[in-house]
């Protein structure tokens, strides 16, 4: 029921998303990516990625949407996952780790998990003379009866506005 809510809301958001950054569509999957600039240092965003992200990452994209139950494991083997009282739910998978630099997650995001599909995101901080530019890549793969050419512009779009959170907690 939430997925459905989801797909009809960015349905008729989708018409708004200028600069679509969907890389490439294929029978078994999707990459796509986006891109933050902020005028912090590598070391100052990434800490914020881990230690802030219940305060950046949207509630409304959460399991029970209720706030400070998120987390980022720091390491390989780690968990981006949120807990709330005896519920909890994994969201992806820590596998590689460059502090500062990159991260690397693996699994299903939000409805994908309960579709089935697996993907590799990866999160990556550069410097750009006193800024850091940050991209989010996704590659997902799987079997989807529908295709991916109406599901890979939303989860590009909800991308989008979970980067774009980001770069607001970040220019506070």
């Amino acid at each position: 029921m939430k997925f459905l809510r989801l797909v009809l809301l960015f349905n008729l958001l989708i018409v708004s998303i200028a600069n679509a950054k969907v890389l490439n569509i294929a029978e078994t999957g999707f990459i796509i990516e986006n891109t933050i600039t902020v005028n912090k240092t590598s070391k100052q965003a990434w800490q914020s990625f881990i230690q802030d992200v219940d305060k950046w990452w949207p509630a409304d994209h959460t399991w029970w949407g209720e706030p400070s139950t998120l987390s980022i494991d720091n390491f390989a083997g780690g968990c981006f996952c949120e807990k709330l009282e005896k519920k909890s739910a994994e969201h992806m998978r820590i596998v590689f780790v460059d502090p500062e630099k990159l991260m690397r997650m693996t699994g299903g995001l939000g409805p994908l998990q309960g579709m089935g599909m697996y993907g590799a995101l990866e999160w990556s901080f550069s410097t750009e003379g006193s800024n850091t530019k940050i991209t989010m890549t996704y590659r997902v793969n799987g079997i989807n009866p529908d295709g991916y050419s109406k599901l890979a512009p939303i989860v590009d779009h909800v991308q989008g506005l979970q980067l774009d959170s980001l770069k607001a907690h970040l220019s506070k």
